[in-house]
């Protein structure tokens, strides 16, 4: 089936995939934070998760959540991932709220997945529609826990099923009363890696074909990352990160890292396809622990457990020196961002 180029695409992947459990349980755990001013807002996640013993993944991560919350955050890997959450959950919480203040009246939700902003953020909401783009079989388990736990979606949220090998997103939208004229703000949350770079333009794209007004929040990868997860030799690494490395590897087993914009060069990449970024944070980078990881005493989420990490990844990999670190940190960035129709 030939595709309008201009037009968003996407990859097929498992029903609820490995990752998209993953990123969930980070985002219940942070919601056990008892410090409101460093909680993930996401009240919702763990409920439609349910029974961590049926997900079928095994990652420290998903087994925390069977954990009180200090004692989970007592492991690196559940730490990077609820600080990784935090961030990002706040972030998108955030731009949502300012594009709907700004005017837009349609949400669309892209490889919807377990997102819960439809469910939690009702009062925001109450005059948009949201659109839930995802896979037929994803949506089916997606509506049965919302049925399960809520009772049914809101009024205004709309499901768009789509067979990402056969149907065209765009097309699927209009058949369900989408209004391409509206004012629309997009959510892409933890997709872009995943596609190859052709679907990513083409989503860009189609944003910027909105009206005034109209924008997205997503996040990406650089690709230096990319480029180092394929070839990473496990065999080189340090013995004490080998085991994280290997359950990193088996959690993205099916999904593996596609695509990332070349470091420091977001601004220009989508201007060129008809964007313009009016906010990024680098997720691990200082503003994000100013603005989301810092709690009221100063201190911040999980910030025991990752000096003792750091200090024992320094410990055996001595010939780094702080300077190669902060550059390799820069390199390897995860970073938010919104872009709006100019």
């Amino acid at each position: 089936m030939n595709r309008d180029e201009s037009r968003p695409v996407a990859s097929p992947s498992a029903p609820i995939s490995r990752t998209a459990v993953y990123v969930a349980a980070a985002r219940a755990i942070g919601a056990r934070e008892p410090d409101p001013a460093a909680r993930n807002p996401d009240w919702l996640i763990e409920q439609l998760l349910g029974d961590p013993s049926q997900l079928d993944v095994n990652h420290p991560v998903v087994c925390a959540l069977e954990l009180a919350y200090d004692k989970a955050m007592e492991d690196i890997e559940v730490v990077s991932a609820v600080r990784m959450m935090i961030v990002r959950t706040r972030f998108i919480d955030e731009a949502l709220e300012r594009a709907v203040s700004d005017g837009a009246t349609q949400i669309v939700i892209l490889g919807a997945g377990l997102d819960t902003h439809a469910y939690r953020c009702t009062e925001l909401l109450t005059d948009a529609r949201v659109f839930e783009v995802d896979r037929p079989a994803t949506q089916a388990l997606k509506k049965r826990r919302i049925d399960e736990v809520l009772g049914g979606a809101p009024d205004n949220t709309t499901y768009v099923a789509v067979d990402f090998e056969t149907e065209n997103v765009a097309d699927a939208l209009a058949r369900h009363g989408y209004d391409a004229s509206r004012p629309t703000f997009f959510i892409l949350e933890g997709v872009t890696m995943y596609l190859p770079e052709e679907a990513v333009r083409a989503t860009f794209r189609f944003v910027a074909s909105h009206s005034e007004g109209s924008g997205i929040v997503f996040d990406f990868l650089t690709g230096e990352l990319i480029r180092m997860t394929k070839r990473l030799d496990i065999a080189a690494a340090a013995s004490a990160v080998r085991p994280i490395i290997e359950r990193w590897r088996t959690l993205t087993r099916d999904e593996p890292f596609h695509f990332g914009i070349p470091y420091g060069t977001e601004r220009r990449y989508l201007r060129e396809l008809g964007l313009e970024i009016r906010d990024t944070l680098v997720v691990g980078g200082e503003e994000a622990v100013k603005r989301y990881l810092t709690k009221a005493d100063g201190n911040q989420v999980g910030g025991a457990t990752l000096v003792r990490a750091m200090a024992e990844f320094m410990a055996a990999a001595p010939s780094l020196s702080p300077e190669q670190m902060r550059e390799h940190q820069r390199m390897m960035t995860h970073t938010l961002a919104t872009e709006f129709v100019p």
